[in-house]
């Protein structure tokens, strides 16, 4: 049993949730996630709320809501606050329970070898002295404090993490972009088979039981004599539409000198080459090639194309939102020590050049789409491509509105829900934003793999028509790489 799924109770008695500070630190709407049941705000999570409220910070901005939203609570109860306030009106509905105050001084008998100044051995103190107050009634801890929960606990408390914000309970049923159709596929939905060409595309209108769970952009594949990689363009009711991809793994379709060098890598350069596709999402561990691909394709797109003016390339400065002013220079040149990942990236799109020399010996810049003319061109190709790359901060991105860029949000799991929101809103007319990230590094406390920002959004852009998602599942980087992942 969770915070989330409190089932309306079946007897008469609700339970009495205690909330730790961190809980509306993390989300300020909290308060009103508890359904039926009451709830309690110790003193002491006051008094932490107002030494977090200076600043900034993700945090300090909640921390600023959650009192905000206590004001509008309490300024709306009566003058009796030991009976509770109730929480049906300024939720809108959302909650019917009560919010309690401690209004009384508690001297919870605690052990010893708890010192009691400290703030989360105040709280503990609460529960237990609420414990034996209500002994018919369960009250429970709500932290997203992992020692507090396990102190809590070892004194026969109940403790709970904060669960409403999990996207999902389990991120193997994340879902991954892609689908292998099952080998007896063709005998299921081949009934009134629909096949034409367009634009040396093949298009497939197909029924069966399989149509209903297809989600449009989502890419099925299937090997075996006649191999098929399609994504699903249409899908309604037992009917849906396939259309064949553009073949990245083949040198003639080289993005930016790089060609997919496994299936996801094409799934992933059919969405990021798209134009139709305004939102992209990668998901994948550590030499997948999530920003190679991205960035190949984003320089294709600003220099060749012209689709876009600039490329935008962000990430998060761990710990998020630190203030990186203690760096010298400009917001630009004070991004650089994160921005390895981007200078590695760009000498390997600016090395193919060499390597497709077709003029002998020389490096002559004559050759079709060959060298750069050597060291001096090939420096002065790696300033026009600096010129059209911005390294902004994510601390600065409020209130922006970004036309026609191309935006990559790298290391996007360590990004709230609330910041993610923040980030993708600032996209103008023209724009596209691509997430990269691993869900299984997270760097960012109170952030799991299912409540990431890179995780929610996931999951509520899947199956709208310009949005895609793709999970990298094989290591590209190095055979050294890939046997290290194997067996770290």
């Amino acid at each position: 049993m969770n915070a989330k799924r409190a089932k309306p109770a079946k007897s008469s008695v609700t339970k009495l949730f205690v909330l730790d500070t961190n809980v509306l630190m993390h989300d300020p709407t909290s308060l009103f996630r508890f359904e039926e049941h009451d709830i309690f705000v110790p003193m002491m999570t006051l008094e932490e709320l107002d030494a977090n409220k200076k600043g900034m910070t993700e945090v300090a901005r909640n921390a600023r809501q959650a009192s905000r939203t206590m004001d509008e609570i309490v300024t709306t109860a009566e003058l009796n606050m030991a009976a509770g306030i109730e929480l049906d009106e300024p939720s809108h509905g959302l909650a019917t329970g009560r919010m309690f105050l401690q209004t009384e001084a508690i001297n919870g008998v605690l052990p010893t070898s708890l010192p009691t100044a400290k703030a989360d051995n105040q709280i503990i103190g609460v529960v237990m002295f609420l414990s034996q107050k209500y002994p018919k009634r369960p009250v429970i801890l709500v932290s997203k404090d992992i020692n507090m929960r396990i102190k809590a606990r070892a004194l026969g408390l109940e403790a709970q993490d904060y669960f409403n914000d999990k996207v999902l309970e389990d991120t193997d049923l994340l879902y991954t972009g892609t689908l292998e159709l099952p080998p007896t596929f063709w005998d299921t939905h081949a009934k009134g088979l629909e096949s034409w060409k367009k634009d040396s595309k093949t298009y497939y209108r197909v029924k069966g039981p399989l149509c209903p769970d297809l989600l449009i952009n989502e890419f099925v594949w299937q090997d075996g004599p006649q191999p098929l990689q399609a994504w699903v363009t249409s899908a309604t009711g037992k009917t849906a539409e396939l259309e064949t991809l553009i073949d990245y793994s083949h040198a003639k379709n080289a993005v930016w000198g790089i060609t997919a060098r496994n299936r996801e890598q094409n799934f992933a350069l059919n969405l990021l080459m798209n134009p139709e596709i305004d939102f992209v999402t990668l998901l994948g561990q550590a030499g997948t090639g999530k920003t190679l691909l991205t960035l190949a394709s984003a320089l294709t797109q600003t220099l060749e194309t012209k689709l876009f003016s600039e490329i935008i390339f962000t990430r998060v400065t761990v710990p998020v939102g630190e203030d990186i002013g203690f760096l010298p220079g400009t917001e630009e040149e004070k991004m650089t020590p994160w921005m390895g990942a981007l200078e590695d990236n760009l000498d390997v799109l600016n090395k193919p050049a060499e390597d497709k020399n077709t003029t002998g010996p020389g490096g002559g810049s004559g050759s079709s789409g060959g060298s750069y003319g050597g060291e001096w061109g090939r420096a002065a190709t790696m300033d026009l491509i600096r010129s059209r790359i911005k390294i902004k901060s994510l601390n600065f991105m409020r209130g922006r509105t970004f036309l026609n860029k191309f935006l990559i949000i790298d290391e996007a799991q360590n990004l709230t829900p609330k910041q993610m929101k923040t980030l993708i809103t600032r996209a103008g007319p023209g724009t596209k934003v691509v997430c990269l990230g691993n869900i299984a590094q997270i760097d960012t406390p109170y952030l799991t793999e299912g409540s990431s920002g890179l995780t929610y959004v996931v999951d509520r852009f899947k199956g709208w028509p310009h949005s895609g998602h793709v999970t990298l599942q094989r290591g590209e980087r190095s055979r050294l790489a890939d046997h290290a992942a194997e067996v770290l």
